[in-house]
C-alpha cells in the first residue's frame, strides 16, 4: 500500500463519532470529576426513552433502578473507581423514562478528550440473558432434585462405550462413589457373560434407532450378585451422539424367580413321589395278573409234556397263551415308561386332551382293577393350556385316582367316574365328577390344606400338592358338591403365560442367572 492510499484509509474523528453513534451498545459520557452526563449515543436514548437534552441534567438516582442495590452512592463510586483506576465494570439496573427497569452489563473507562478527562460507560441489555439464566438455574435445580429422587439409574454412554454422565441413583445402584462411574467402560460394569448381550442391545439401538430392552448382572467385590433391567436409546441430534441408558434393580424379582423354580422342582419331586404309591399298586396288580397267567400256561404245558400226553397243538396253545400274557405285561410297562420319561421342567403350551391321553392307560388299568367305569367326555377341539406337563399330568392322576377310590366301595352299577375337558374364556378346564359321599364330611376349607384325608392309605397330601401345582402355574383348582350326590373336582389353567411372565420373556436375557 503506498503512502497516498494509506493516507486515504485513515479514519477521521467524524468517522469515530459515527461508529459510536451506530454501536448496538449504549454509550454515556460522564465528566470524570463531576460525573455529570455530557453525551449519550442514539442506542442509549432509544433504550431509556430520553432525549439528550432530557438526559444531561439527570443524576444517577433519576435513571437507576429503585432497589437499594442501585443507590446513587454506589453508582458514583463505580464511576470514580474508573476515573482513578482507568476501568471498572458492574452489573447495573438503568431505569427508563417510562419506569421500566433494564438490567445491564456496564463497563466504565477513563479517557482524556482534548483537555478534559471523561468516563465513558458502555453497557448492554442483559435482561433476556438473565431471565434465561434464571430459568436454566431453576430447571437445573428441579432436574437435580428429580434425578436425586429417582429410583431408576440414568447413564449417558458415548459411542466408545464410555460413561459421560451418571445420575446419583445410578451410582447408588451400582455401588459407586460419587463421579466414580465417569469415563468407566459401560460394558466393564457388568459380568463378562452380560457384556456381550449388553453390547448387542446397544448396537441394535444404534442400528434400528429405537429403544432396546436389556438385562444384566453385576458382581460386587465380595461376590454378591445383583441383576438390573432397563432400556437403551441411541440419541443422535446435531453434535450429540450418545446412548441414554435407564435401568432399575430387579435382584429381588430374580431371587424370587429362582426360589419359585426351586419350589417347582421340589413340588415335582414330591408330586412324583406321591404318585409312586398309586403307580406301585397299579404295577402290583396289573403286572402280577398277566405274569401269574403266563406261569399257569407254562406250568400246565409242562405237566402235559411230563405226562406224555401233550399234543403239538396243546403245546402251541400253552406257549401262545403265555406269550400273550407276557406281551400284555410288556404293554403295561411301556405305558408306565412313557409316562415316567416326560421330565420337562419348563412351562409351555400343551393340549389338555393330550395330557389326559398320556395318563389314560394308567387310569383305565386302575379303574378296571377296582371295577369302576370311566365316562370320558373330552372336548372335540384342542384345549390349549400353559403348564408344566409332568406336574399337570400328576394332578390329573391324583384327582382321578381319588374319584376311582371313592367309587370302588359302591355297588357295581353305580361305580362311574365322569372325566371332562372344556375350553372356556378363562382357560382350559379339567373336571372329575363322582357320585360318592361328597364333601359334607370334610371340615370346611381343609380339602386342599394337606391336613385331612379320608383314605386309609394316607395319600391325602396329593390334594395339597395339586393345589400348589395349579396355583403356581397361574390356574385355579376347586372342589364342590355334585348333584344329587358326590363331588366335583376341577382345575382351570390359562391358555398363555401370565402378564409378568410375558414381560419377562419379552426382555432379552443378559447374563441370565
Amino acid at each position: 500500500m503506498n503512502g497516498e492510499a494509506g493516507e486515504d484509509a485513515r479514519l477521521t474523528p467524524d468517522d469515530f463519532a459515527r461508529m459510536v453513534e451506530a454501536s448496538a451498545y449504549g454509550v454515556i459520557i460522564h465528566d470524570a470529576e463531576t460525573k455529570s452526563i455530557l453525551w449519550a449515543n442514539p442506542t442509549t436514548l432509544r433504550l431509556l426513552g430520553f432525549t439528550l437534552e432530557e438526559l444531561r441534567p439527570l443524576k444517577a438516582h433519576h435513571m437507576s433502578g429503585l432497589s437499594e442495590l442501585y443507590r446513587r452512592s454506589r453508582g458514583v463510586d463505580w464511576l470514580q473507581r474508573a476515573a482513578d483506576e482507568g476501568k471498572a465494570d458492574i452489573e447495573w439496573m438503568y431505569r427508563a423514562k417510562d419506569g421500566r427497569e433494564i438490567l445491564t452489563e456496564a463497563v466504565a473507562t477513563r479517557l482524556v478528550l482534548g483537555s478534559r478527562a471523561v468516563v465513558m460507560v458502555q453497557f448492554r441489555d442483559i435482561e433476556r440473558e438473565e431471565r434465561t439464566r434464571r430459568t436454566l438455574t431453576r430447571t437445573e435445580t428441579m432436574l437435580n432434585v428429580f434425578l436425586a429422587q429417582m429410583q431408576e439409574g440414568i447413564l449417558v454412554v458415548d459411542d466408545g462405550a464410555r460413561v459421560t454422565f451418571a445420575s446419583s441413583s445410578a451410582e447408588e445402584l451400582l455401588g459407586s462413589e460419587p463421579d466414580g462411574l465417569l469415563d468407566a467402560s459401560f460394558y466393564g460394569l457388568c459380568t463378562p457373560g452380560s457384556a456381550q448381550a449388553l453390547r448387542s442391545a446397544v448396537d441394535s439401538s444404534r442400528r434400528e434407532g429405537r429403544s432396546q430392552p436389556f438385562r444384566f448382572e453385576t458382581r460386587s467385590v465380595d461376590g454378591e450378585a445383583r441383576w438390573f433391567a432397563g432400556s437403551c436409546q441411541h440419541v443422535h441430534e446435531g453434535e450429540l451422539n450418545a446412548h441414554l441408558v435407564l435401568f432399575h434393580d430387579i435382584t429381588e424379582n430374580v431371587l424370587s424367580s429362582q426360589e419359585r423354580e426351586r419350589d417347582l422342582q421340589r413340588l415335582n419331586y414330591l408330586a412324583r413321589f406321591n404318585a409312586m404309591g398309586d403307580m406301585a399298586r397299579t404295577i402290583e396288580h396289573e403286572i402280577a395278573q398277566p405274569l401269574a397267567a403266563a406261569t399257569n400256561y407254562l406250568a400246565g404245558t409242562q405237566r402235559r409234556l411230563d405226562a406224555g400226553g401233550a399234543s403239538e397243538q396243546t403245546v402251541h396253545e400253552g406257549i401262545a397263551g403265555a406269550r400273550a400274557q407276557l406281551e400284555r405285561a410288556a404293554e403295561i410297562m411301556r405305558s408306565l415308561r412313557n409316562y415316567v420319561i416326560h421330565l420337562e421342567q419348563s412351562l409351555h403350551r400343551a393340549d389338555l386332551n393330550e395330557l389326559f391321553s398320556e395318563v389314560r392307560g394308567l387310569l383305565e388299568m386302575n379303574a378296571a382293577r377296582r371295577g369302576v367305569r370311566l365316562l370320558v367326555v373330552l372336548s372335540d377341539a384342542e384345549v390349549p393350556v400353559w403348564c408344566e406337563r409332568v406336574l399337570t399330568g400328576q394332578v390329573i392322576l391324583n384327582l382321578c385316582f381319588n374319584a376311582i377310590d371313592e367309587m370302588a366301595d359302591w355297588p357295581p352299577p353305580e361305580r362311574v367316574v365322569r372325566i371332562e375337558t372344556e375350553r372356556t374364556p378363562r382357560g382350559g378346564v379339567f373336571r372329575v365328577s363322582d357320585t360318592g359321599k361328597g364333601l359334607s364330611h370334610i371340615p370346611g376349607g381343609r380339602i386342599f390344606d394337606g391336613a385331612f384325608t379320608s383314605k386309609s392309605s394316607g395319600h391325602g397330601i396329593g390334594l395339597a400338592l395339586s393345589h400348589q401345582v395349579i396355583q403356581r402355574q397361574g390356574g385355579e383348582i376347586s372342589a364342590r358338591e355334585n348333584t344329587p350326590r358326590g363331588a366335583v373336582f376341577e382345575f382351570t389353567l390359562p391358555e398363555g403365560p401370565r402378564d409378568e411372565t410375558a414381560r419377562t420373556d419379552a426382555i432379552p436375557v443378559v447374563g441370565k442367572p
